[in-house]
């Protein structure tokens, strides 16, 4: 009867342990992201607003964003990931017109 009542105990603390590490892992991950902010940067914050950021000061954790030529100030922990990093989003722009060049080229052509 004991072994019963210690297993479970056992089992409820090894739960509670791994949920632990997983949530430190997240937020871990997330701080990272918020590092890596950088001007240019799309980026989604908590309330499901996509934006673009436009100027970055970490002294003071605050971020402008750009959302359709309206400029927007918000704490920097407001951010909730990042959709698109400045690089990524130039080198993958030349790659998306050729592609819909190249399919309005055939639909003429037929």
């Amino acid at each position: 009867m004991n072994y019963s009542i210690i297993i479970m105990f056992v089992i409820m603390f090894g739960m509670i342990w791994f949920m632990q590490r997983q949530q430190k892992k997240q937020a871990q991950e997330r701080q990272n992201q918020l590092e890596t902010i950088q001007k240019g940067d799309e980026v989604i914050t908590i309330g499901g607003m996509f934006a673009i950021v436009d100027e970055l000061d970490r002294d003071a954790k605050k971020i402008v964003l750009d959302v359709d030529g309206v400029y927007l100030t918000f704490e920097l922990s407001a951010i909730k990931r990042i959709v698109s990093k400045a690089n990524a989003a130039v080198s993958q722009t030349p790659v998306v017109e050729e592609t819909s060049v190249v399919a309005e080229e055939s639909a003429i052509e037929e």
